[in-house]
């Protein structure tokens, strides 16, 4: 009986999955960052998506990969630049990185890359410049804003709309994720940004290490001033970026503690790193064949990533002349003018299928600009690393794998052929890089639940329950002092100072009794007998 009655129930129960699907689902806005940004960003948006709720992404007319191929709504505004003023933007500030590299919070904020950020902070103008826009996104009752930090436009949204947030981000600029998450960060310990320093640092390195948190305060607001005067004008009374990080419900922060340090974390912080490590997929005909002529010593692959495919021709035809000094076949996804000394080891292509050729057995090493995207490939592959950091977190995040031995680090400003050849020679020959690569891929992969259903898990969380109220600490309603316990401390002092001083006043009175009128008998007595 039962086989027979269960095919005429099968419709019904794929109904009710459906309609408890349906039930489940909610409304979401996302403001994102243009960019490699995006890439983590929009398969997190995808998977909403196909998990049945309603996505509106909002995103400006001018953009470089924004809102390409999403089934779901996107609603663009206007903005005052070209994409020609983005690009030359950009491309001034990757260029300088080529020349003079900007190593410290104030000389990045204030220097070439301000241009391009304030092309971003002018976003916020132009979305609430669009009434109609405004308008449509205050009808919606979306349940939650999922946003990138490093476009301010998503977290004034979310505080216009008082919608709570998920923030998806690498990391913030200068000290905003302590403050917006009220989370301790020990100068003893943990390096700040650029700093280029590990856990474990000097007496010298920790006092530089408290001169760039200095920095960051001096240079921060000055570096915010325009996202900071628009977000005030949108809503109409004066904020600061504290202000605008503080009402965050979860932070999804693309990084885990196999490439960071270990530092104190709050429980609205949750680390996604690895979301970009997937398997490696068939090589298409034309790599596979590249591959398949390497022979027994196999091929390096060569990236800065997707921001970046030119270099000055002096360093370029640098970089080439090394390459040609090994036997390995280098895959060079390269756009720029190819150098003239280009090896017959060396093929330049305009795209590579980064992850799938990390993934194949006869990878031997990989050049990369240290971004956070190409790290984790690395790391997930197993493909121990020559680092070029050009800019932001990039030189930092070189470091944490130089430290663990996975890789070697390189000056771009100063490398020379024999640098490179050298760096590429080491990590090939040399079996402890490839150990230790290893053993950080064991380590990352060792996990009870994919970075990308942790990150899908809590942004539904946030739409689900409104927020994430119950995991917000109480420090954000303490003033300074009390944060730092100054009125205890001072109260306790006061308490101290007050006993102290009445026991001495007492000693003293005592000591007078006892001691002064002997004094006093002694003098009146010797006076009589004169």
């Amino acid at each position: 009986m039962v086989p027979a009655a269960f095919p005429t129930s099968l419709p019904l129960c794929v109904c009710l999955l459906l309609a408890s699907g349906l039930v489940q689902a909610g409304r979401l806005l996302v403001v994102p960052m243009d960019g490699s940004h995006w890439f983590d960003m929009q398969m997190v948006v995808e998977k909403l998506i196909q998990r049945g709720h309603e996505v509106v992404v909002v995103i400006p007319e001018v953009s470089w990969r924004l809102g390409k191929s999403l089934n779901c709504t996107v609603k663009t505004y206007s903005v005052s630049h070209t994409l020609e003023d983005l690009d030359r933007e950009f491309k001034y500030f990757t260029y300088t990185q080529w020349k003079t590299p900007e190593q410290s919070i104030r000389s990045f904020m204030t220097g070439s890359a301000r241009g391009f950020f304030e092309l971003m902070f002018s976003h916020s103008r132009g979305l609430f410049n669009d009434k109609k826009l405004v308008e449509y996104l205050k009808q919606r009752s979306f349940d939650a804003v999922f946003l990138d930090p490093f476009d301010v436009c998503g977290l004034i949204v979310a505080k216009y709309l008082s919608l709570p947030s998920v923030i998806f981000a690498r990391l913030s600029f200068c000290y905003y994720l302590e403050e917006g998450a009220q989370c301790p960060s020990l100068l003893s310990y943990v390096p700040r940004l650029f700093s280029k320093y590990t856990d474990t640092m000097t007496f010298k390195e920790r006092v530089w290490n408290h001169y760039m948190y200095i920095e960051d305060y001096v240079s921060c607001p000055y570096f915010f001033k325009t996202a900071v005067e628009i977000a005030s004008e949108v809503l109409q009374t004066p904020v600061t970026m504290t202000d605008l990080f503080s009402p965050v419900s979860i932070w999804l922060l693309r990084t885990d503690f196999v490439l960071e340090f270990p530092r104190p974390v709050m429980p609205n912080m949750v680390f996604v790193g690895g979301m970009n490590c997937l398997q490696g997929k068939p090589l298409s005909k034309e790599f596979e064949a590249y591959v398949n002529a390497s022979g027994e010593h196999g091929i390096v692959v060569f990236s800065l990533g997707s921001m970046v495919s030119e270099i000055p021709e002096k360093k370029a035809m640098e970089i080439a002349e090394a390459l040609g000094r090994i036997p390995q076949t280098v895959l060079w996804r390269y756009t720029g003018t190819r150098p003239s000394n280009l090896a017959k080891n060396t093929i330049l292509v305009k795209w590579l299928p980064q992850n799938d050729l990390l993934g194949h057995p006869k990878t031997r090493a990989f050049i990369t600009h240290s971004g956070s995207h190409g790290i984790y490939e690395g790391i997930c592959n197993g493909v121990p690393m020559v680092m070029m950091p050009l800019f932001g977190d990039q030189m930092d995040n070189a470091k944490r794998m130089e430290t663990r031995g996975a890789g070697v680090t390189l000056n771009v400003l100063e490398m020379t052929a024999d640098d490179l050849e050298n760096a590429l020679k080491t990590v090939i020959n040399n079996k402890s890089y490839k150990e230790n690569i290893m053993r950080l891929s064991s380590l990352h992969k060792d996990r009870p639940i994919e970075p990308l259903d942790l990150a899908v898990f809590w942004v539904e969380y946030v739409m689900r329950h409104k927020g994430a109220p119950h995991l917000r600490p109480a420090a954000h309603d303490l003033t300074w002092y009390q944060y730092h316990s100054l009125d205890v401390i001072g109260f306790l002092l006061a308490i101290v100072l007050t006993v102290v001083f009445i026991v001495f006043k007492c000693c003293a009175y005592g000591c007078r009794k006892c001691f002064g009128g002997k004094g006093r008998v002694k003098k009146s007595h010797k006076s009589k007998t004169h």
